[in-house]
């Protein structure tokens, strides 16, 4: 039987527009206020760079820089820990007039991963840096390494303690939404439209619960996790990004857009299709060419924050 979509949501948007998100998963009531309100934190401030004129990356850059500095999410401050109790994590993100895009994956603790991303596209050399190779790249770009500890929640650390006291063979590749089911929390993500038509999308993530050391998931692939093109949308996808990758779900949703579908209709498509295809669940935010949202999930939450030129309030939920 096909999994039911659990919740969507759209809009027409406006001449400049952005949503957010705070991952896909079991969202704990005791911090959904908590999280969403981050999340409208991190779309006002971004709106206030949108309607001064500044550009749609600009704005989804710093829009999750602030959700990475939440320990509630799974990106930068606060991730999930691999099976050897380090932090390692993926970021990306791509704008839509030329197609620039940057990347890190497998990077370890530094505070602002989606910054570094930002300083690979900035480059103009290559995507995506990998390991000890984003590592040496950030080092050289004059960003400071952080430490696991530095960045590791009590949180993480007593539900990584508590997987690695049962059998460790049976977690690397669990998944239930949002992570390993004792991690509930979920990467994050922004897209957005300007006022000049560019569309941007950055997505930033601690990967799973428990993960095999160098594991990488789909926020840094581009056209997976992560994509935007003026030509069609922008989108940010989380979820079980094994099945993510095999969709190549950024990429199809963004074809669906240009082709003239509405983002709340391809939302719901790209979630149903997730599950129907090779049993994944997740969630996804999206942003057309005309500045029109969408987001559907086929989890039990997922907490995010949206604002247009044209509203007179911000809009978000769990």
């Amino acid at each position: 039987m096909a999994n039911e979509v659990t919740g969507s949501w759209g809009s027409n948007g406006g001449e400049w527009s952005i949503v957010v998100h705070g991952g896909a998963g079991d969202v704990s009531p005791k911090t959904r206020a908590p999280r969403e309100a981050t999340c409208k934190r991190a779309a006002a401030e971004a709106a206030k760079m949108l309607a001064a004129g500044d550009t749609a990356l600009n704005a989804v850059q710093l829009a999750v820089e602030i959700l990475e500095d939440d320990p509630l999410f799974n990106a930068g401050t606060g991730s999930c820990l691999t099976s050897e109790g380090t932090i390692e994590l993926d970021a990306a993100l791509m704008e839509g007039s030329r197609l620039r895009a940057g990347g890190v994956c497998a990077l370890p603790a530094f505070r602002h991963p989606i910054t570094i991303a930002r300083a690979v596209l900035n480059d103009e050399g290559h995507v995506l840096y990998a390991g000890a190779g984003a590592e040496k790249f950030a080092l050289d770009h004059a960003f400071k390494r952080a430490t696991d500890d530095e960045m590791t929640t009590a949180a993480a650390r007593a539900k990584w303690k508590k997987l690695k006291e049962e059998d460790p063979t049976t977690h690397a590749l669990a998944w239930t939404g949002g992570g390993h089911e004792d991690c509930k929390h979920g990467t994050v993500g922004a897209v957005a439209r300007d006022a000049r038509g560019t569309v941007a999308s950055a997505t930033s993530t601690g990967g799973r619960m428990y993960k095999r050391p160098g594991r990488v998931g789909d926020s840094p692939i581009l056209g997976a996790g992560t994509y935007a093109d003026d030509g069609a949308g922008a989108c940010s996808n989380t979820g079980d990004g094994e099945a993510v990758m095999r969709l190549c779900l950024a990429k199809t949703a963004c074809e669906w857009m240009r082709a003239g579908m509405h983002p709340e209709d391809v939302a719901r498509a790209s979630v149903q299709l997730l599950y129907d295809r090779v049993e994944g669940t997740g969630g996804i935010i999206l942003v057309d060419r005309q500045g029109r949202l969408g987001l559907a999930r086929t989890t039990v939450g997922m907490t995010w924050a949206a604002m247009a030129a044209e509203w007179d309030e911000l809009l978000g939920g769990t």
